[in-house]
């Protein structure tokens, strides 16, 4: 039985994450932490959960914690996730980071971007880049695993099979769409219902901090540093996620290479499911459940891709994705406590 902690329980990823392992059969939660609800219970603060979890929240102490578990997840804002992500790697426990901490292979664009230094940046190069659809065997080896951000899971998902086989231009434009929490548990004037009941806004334009996120995965893909337009909105919903992707082809690539490249790549994948050619997702579709849905749009007169790629973003863009990870660095079946339906209405 692997032994689990999450360190930053009571946001949504965190509960997202202790409803999952709770699931899991090869799992047992010891430890979840929280500084500000020190000693509370679980159930207080999620009540959904009653019956089904008696633990209580304790502060964060890697020295008592380490001991008890075999991985522990991190569920806490960027800044705070690289000292103990050092602390419980040091410590011999496996390591998933939901923030964006180890995301970044460099330094120096971390500190541009989240205006931090890093004092994890030995790991960076021990880190593995948690897309298990693109990572797999590495993800299988390593003991520290960087859970992508939900933007660039949704759109590289979308992307990969037209990138993977040089079928698109190095040219990208992704117009993205979240629900509200995705934007975290804490609240702000821009999260507030007033203000987003009834509305529809773009933010983070031209500086949303999964940009050079996108741009890094994307360029190992191709082997080259792509040009990426990205521009995130906040929809009036709880959660979910849904990427248009506009790419020009390059040339010679026919429709029948586009839509074979798809299926080829989503044909052994367990959560993301291609609909076909003009056949497109709703993100409610996806809403509790781990899978990518992905409908492509192939505009022969333009020789323009345009690609729909829809996920719960606080699953397989957060805590499901982090299970996914943990089960292949155990070498538990990757499914295992993931293949729920999510929800039907």
């Amino acid at each position: 039985m692997i032994k689990a902690a999450i360190i930053g329980a009571t946001g949504y990823t965190g509960a997202e994450l202790v409803k999952l392992l709770l699931a899991h059969p090869d799992v047992t939660l010891v430890a979840l932490t929280s500084e500000s609800s020190d000693g509370e219970r679980l159930i207080d603060h999620y009540p959904a959960l009653t019956g089904r979890c008696s633990l209580r929240f304790q502060k964060n102490d890697p020295d008592a914690i380490a001991p008890q578990c075999d991985v522990v997840f991190l569920a806490l804002p960027h800044g705070e996730a690289m000292a103990n992500g050092v602390a419980y790697r040091e410590r011999g426990v496996k390591v998933v980071d939901l923030s964006a901490d180890f995301r970044l292979d460099c330094p120096e664009i971390y500190r541009k971007h989240y205006h931090l230094e890093h004092v994890g940046a030995a790991y960076l190069s021990q880190k593995v880049y948690g897309l298990p659809e693109i990572n797999r065997e590495k993800i299988k080896a390593t003991s520290l695993v960087a859970n992508p951000g939900c933007y660039p899971t949704c759109s590289l998902l979308g992307l990969a099979p037209a990138l993977q086989n040089n079928f698109i231009l190095p040219r990208v434009i992704i117009d993205a769409k979240s629900g509200v929490s995705g934007a975290g548990k804490k609240p702000s004037t821009k999260t507030h219902f007033v203000e987003v009941n009834e509305g529809f806004s773009a933010y983070g334009v031209g500086t949303h901090r999964h940009h050079p996120e996108i741009v890094q995965e994307m360029g190992k893909l191709i082997g080259t540093a792509p040009s990426v337009v990205f521009t995130p909105h906040l929809l009036p919903m709880s959660r979910g996620m849904l990427c248009t992707s506009y790419a020009d082809l390059a040339g010679g690539v026919s429709a029948a290479q586009i839509v074979d490249a798809y299926q080829t790549f989503c044909a052994h994948e367990p959560f993301v499911h291609f609909l076909g050619r003009d056949c497109f997702p709703n993100a409610k579709d996806v809403r509790g459940s781990n899978n990518c849905f992905i409908g492509v749009h192939i505009d022969e007169n333009t020789q323009r891709l345009i690609v729909i790629s829809v996920i719960d973003n606080l699953v397989k863009g957060a805590s499901g994705a982090a299970v996914q990870n943990m089960n292949l660095m155990f070498g538990i079946e990757e499914t295992t406590a993931l293949l729920h339906c999510g929800q039907v209405l």
